[in-house]
């Protein structure tokens, strides 16, 4: 994984490569350079050590995602602020199933960060809402299932928060 900075100054420099081989001539290498930079200018938004941990996830390999996860030293440095929220959402969808404490601390991480999705967003909130029903707080997880249901504007979690909803009723 490269710096962000890095990122960036990498793009420069092919971005001036391509330039000099238009000058030149060579219209098709000036391309070629051209969405070589585009590249590096995707990974500077979207971290590639996320994105292959989003495929182990996707497959349900926690173990695989976690490693992936493990490989960003000093996240706070090397990752701008939306892939902070995504590397913390993701250790919080991995820690839902075994240590909810430490789950909700990275959640609750994510949703201040911010996160691009509205899709992930809601699920952050769903989770959010399950380990809050779980400590009996009710009205905590009423208010985080309400705002997850109207960031949920495709309808895929509602079988999950009506098997939520009917839970809280019994609590």
């Amino acid at each position: 994984m490269y710096n962000k900075n890095i990122k960036i100054i990498l793009a420069a420099v092919v971005i001036a490569v391509a330039i000099w081989q238009f000058i030149e001539g060579y219209i098709g290498n000036g391309i070629l350079f051209l969405l070589l930079a585009s590249i590096f200018v995707f990974l500077y938004f979207k971290n590639e050590i996320i994105l292959l941990a989003f495929m182990k996830l996707r497959k349900q390999d926690f173990p695989g995602a976690q490693q992936w996860l493990h490989k960003i030293k000093n996240p706070e440095a090397a990752l701008t602020t939306k892939q902070l929220g995504y590397f913390n959402y993701l250790h919080g969808i991995m820690l839902s199933q075994t240590n909810m404490g430490q789950s909700e601390k990275y959640l609750r991480k994510a949703i201040k960060l911010g996160l691009s999705m509205d899709h992930d967003l809601a699920i952050a909130k769903l989770n959010l809402a399950g380990i809050a029903m779980t400590k009996r707080r009710k009205r905590e997880a009423q208010t985080l299932l309400t705002e997850a249901k109207k960031l949920d504007k495709h309808g895929m979690l509602k079988e999950q928060m009506t098997m939520m909803k009917q839970q809280m009723k019994k609590i």
